[in-house]
């Protein structure tokens, strides 16, 4: 078995260039303590900002300064610590800029309830006396949307300070997965006894040996009932948090003040679901394949996840998997590809693993710096394709930093998805045209049918739970494990439907989901799928200015609201159609799998 190298061992060549960043923690620290000088400054504004337009736009452009350094201080530290884990200086460092970041917050935590102290008729007419301060518009207009739900300055600092301590709840329950909660012994294909864990599972679950899958599901969820009333209390912790906080900023729910800060209009939560509902027969197809391709009486939950076809024994290193990523981005044009192939001349990607470095891949940055981008790359089919999918976020990231200011580059995470998910889906389409191999394609095939399983359907019953759940807790019910494992139950029995067997274990799988502790979050994966399935189908099909229209939405950072943004790219979230078209393209896929495996 080949080890892994220590990071001290990694060629330069396939390491990201950090040190574009900072040299040295000695410059990184130069940094920290200027943010400390800088900070300093910020008593001269508190009661002033709203004196002149110069005034506002001075205390902006001082605010965008301070935060542009911070951020390339917890970027950097973070991604330091990434490379090797059990390096302390980083970890040290991350500690560090984590406090600098409460800080910051307390200390400027007066400044919102102040400039919303005035009316917006007061900041168009500092426009006309600082035409600079137009450069803010969109920003000072977001802000002034906050209004009604902003608190004075005591109490919005007050809530800075209790940051940490409104996320105890998710730090429990992360505790109780991943350390505490111990899962037993099973065999794995060999017949060899292996430590059942949290990293571990979806290998087993996974395997092709049905008694391995079965015992490692029976195993997990055995483990999980042991704290079914542990982890009930956690989450009731977090459910209680975001209603309180809801009522607190004067919003009716806690859902509609999570997609408030997106401007997402609930309409769209709703319309995902109910859309996602109505079309249950295509995942009921999906599952009927399943046991028709695993010959197999009874489909059981702990089958879902096994692949439909052998391991795809193919390599692809990573020179052929740049060629092949960038062969199929063709279609986005010159400018793109360009832009592209600097990812691997400027060093953006931190490629292979190494002893201590963070598992999974990510694309992340700051304004300043280059748009990163961690894998691990082991030259399977699922490393060309999470390639293809980081690139996406970073090219998202390189267009936006080119065409905005600091303050509006950062795109909303409704639409972070997207750009990634586009990449994604054109690989595999190029792949399926170019390939002369029947098992690539059914390997290609069957992942896209788990992307959209695991991402339309999947996330989509995540999002009916947690709004269900937050409606149970506003309407006067107590959360219990017995109301979380029973209404998850009944979830999963919908969304599997009547041929597949929905075990009893599977009532306490929401003990295992993070997401549940991220306020609202998963919907967006079921909407940027869709969204993306949209865009790619308009590009493949040559419809008139679709790549012009997606290049433009990749440009607009964090310049519109995402549904604003979204429409530019040629995608209307508040119509069902998208979602439609979603399902209607996996329906499409299950066929061709089909007809390609019957072949």
């Amino acid at each position: 078995m080949k080890q892994e190298p220590k990071r001290s061992e990694v060629k330069q060549e396939d390491k990201w260039d950090l040190e574009s960043m900072y040299k040295s923690t000695k410059d990184w620290q130069r940094d920290y303590d200027k943010v400390l000088e800088l900070e300093k400054k910020s008593k001269k504004y508190r009661g002033h900002i709203m004196d002149s337009g110069k005034s506002l736009y001075e205390f902006l452009t001082y605010s965008d300064e301070i935060d542009l350094i911070l951020e390339n201080l917890v970027i950097y530290a973070n991604m330091k610590s990434d490379e090797d884990t059990t390096n302390t200086e980083y970890i040290a460092l991350k500690g560090k800029v984590e406090n600098l970041e409460v800080r910051i917050a307390e200390e400027f935590s007066f400044a919102t309830p102040e400039i919303l102290k005035a009316d917006y008729s007061q900041v168009e007419t500092f426009y006309k006396e600082c035409p600079e301060l137009l450069e803010y518009e969109f920003d000072l207009q977001d802000t002034f949307r906050f209004k009604d739900h902003t608190l004075s300055e005591t109490e919005e600092k007050l809530l800075s300070s209790l940051s940490n301590d409104l996320d105890y709840s998710n730090k429990t329950a992360s505790i109780i997965r991943n350390s505490d909660l111990k899962f037993g012994t099973i065999k794995d294909e060999n017949g060899n006894d292996v430590e059942l864990t949290n990293s571990n599972y979806s290998i087993y679950i996974e395997s092709k040996n049905r008694e391995v899958r079965k015992n490692a599901f029976k195993e997990m969820y055995k483990a999980y009932a042991t704290f079914k009333n542990t982890l009930a209390t956690t989450y009731a912790g977090e459910v209680d948090a975001n209603i309180h906080l809801s009522k607190i900023r004067g919003f009716k729910s806690a859902r509609e003040r999570a997609l408030f800060s997106n401007n997402i209009d609930m309409s769209v939560y709703d319309n995902l679901i109910d859309t996602v509902n109505k079309h249950m027969d295509v995942i009921y197809k999906y599952y009927d394949l399943k046991k028709e391709v695993l010959k197999l009486d009874e489909l059981h939950l702990y089958d879902i996840y096994t692949d439909l076809v052998k391991e795809n024994t193919k390599t692809y290193d990573f020179e052929e998997g740049k060629n092949i990523v960038i062969s199929a981005l063709n279609v986005l044009g010159d400018d793109y590809i360009s832009n592209i192939k600097k990812a691997f001349t400027d060093k953006w990607i931190d490629k292979y693993p190494n002893v201590g470095k963070r598992g999974g891949a990510y694309s992340w940055g700051t304004y300043t710096s280059k748009p990163f981008v961690l894998l691990n790359y082991q030259s399977r089919l699922d490393d060309v394709s999470t390639l293809a999918h980081e690139l996406g976020h970073s090219m998202h990231s390189y267009y936006s930093k080119k065409n905005n200011p600091y303050h509006s580059y950062g795109y909303r995470i409704f639409v972070a998805e997207v750009a990634s998910t586009v990449n994604e889906m054109l690989l595999y389409k190029y792949m399926l045209k170019n390939s002369n191999s029947k098992q690539e394609k059914l390997v290609i095939l069957n992942n896209l049918m788990e992307l959209f399983k695991g991402t339309i359907y999947r996330q989509t019953m995540f999002a009916e739970f947690e709004k269900d759940i937050h409606e149970k807790v506003e309407n006067g019910e107590i959360i219990t494990y017995d109301l979380l494992c029973d209404h998850y139950y009944e979830l999963n029995k919908k969304y599997f439907g009547k041929n597949v067997v929905v075990d009893d274990e599977i009532k306490y799988e929401w003990e295992r989901i993070p997401h549940f502790y991220m306020n609202f979050y998963v919907y967006q994966y079921a909407t940027g799928l869709s969204a993306a399935a949209t865009i790619v189908n308009n590009i493949l099909e040559g419809k008139k200015d679709a790549k012009e229209n997606y290049l433009k939405f990749l440009k607009l950072g964090g310049s519109m609201y995402p549904i604003d943004e979204l429409k530019v790219a040629g995608v209307d979230m508040t119509k069902p159609e998208v979602v439609e078209n979603a399902i209607k393209m996996f329906d499409e896929i299950i066929d061709e799998f089909k007809e390609v495996y019957n072949s």
